[in-house]
């Protein structure tokens, strides 16, 4: 009898993982592609698929979290020392390639959780790093103080899923993306940009 349940804990562990990949794979693709799509693509009868994801939102969350947990890992060695301009373009340049991979998937979440959900999916390593770069270079005054990290983190994370929207939808290239989100946060983060507003 133990043996029958471990048996069908695999098997379980092993469907989870098909449909994870299958829905990976299709969102990348299209991120509107229907439960039925990403079950075919795994091999796997409809059935299977809502009994481990009741809701198409609950498997799109589910694949989200999992990218986001292997970009925390690619990103884990990102160089953030000396210069802070230099090391927020080396965080944005590693940022996007892992985004430009899953960039797709940003999009599925957009429309499929609300902004909180996907918001609250990259709390953890990834804001954690953004969060020392920024709080340091504000102490060194290379950063703007008038906004709080917490703020500008947002900013971050808000363009990045505009330029991956932008891709997907052919108004931006992803060769350019890097440069173009990096132009705009290092404009957003001078220290004098917060004057300049203030004497309008």
């Amino acid at each position: 009898m133990d043996d029958d349940r471990r048996s069908q804990r695999a098997d379980a562990r092993r469907n989870v993982e098909r449909i994870l990949d299958a829905a990976e794979r299709c969102l990348a693709q299209d991120p509107d592609a229907p439960m039925a799509d990403i079950a075919a693509a795994a091999g796997l009868g409809r059935v299977t698929v809502y009994g481990h994801f009741a809701s198409r939102a609950l498997l799109v969350e589910a694949v989200v979290q999992r990218a986001l947990t292997a970009a925390d890992a690619a990103l884990a060695d990102v160089d953030l020392t000396g210069d802070a301009a230099g090391a927020f373009e080396r965080l944005v340049e590693a940022t996007w390639q892992v985004t430009s991979r899953t960039g797709r998937l940003l999009v599925a979440a957009e429309k499929a959780l609300p902004a909180e959900t996907v918001r609250a999916a990259h709390q953890g390593g990834l804001e954690d790093r953004v969060r020392g770069l920024l709080a340091a270079a504000q102490r060194d005054g290379a950063v703007r103080a008038d906004l709080s990290v917490d703020w500008l983190t947002a900013v971050l994370h808000a363009v990045l899923h505009t330029a991956a929207t932008e891709v997907d939808a052919g108004r931006l290239t992803a060769q350019d993306a890097p440069s173009t989100i990096t132009r705009t946060m290092l404009a957003v983060l001078a220290p004098d940009s917060g004057a300049r507003g203030a004497r309008r």
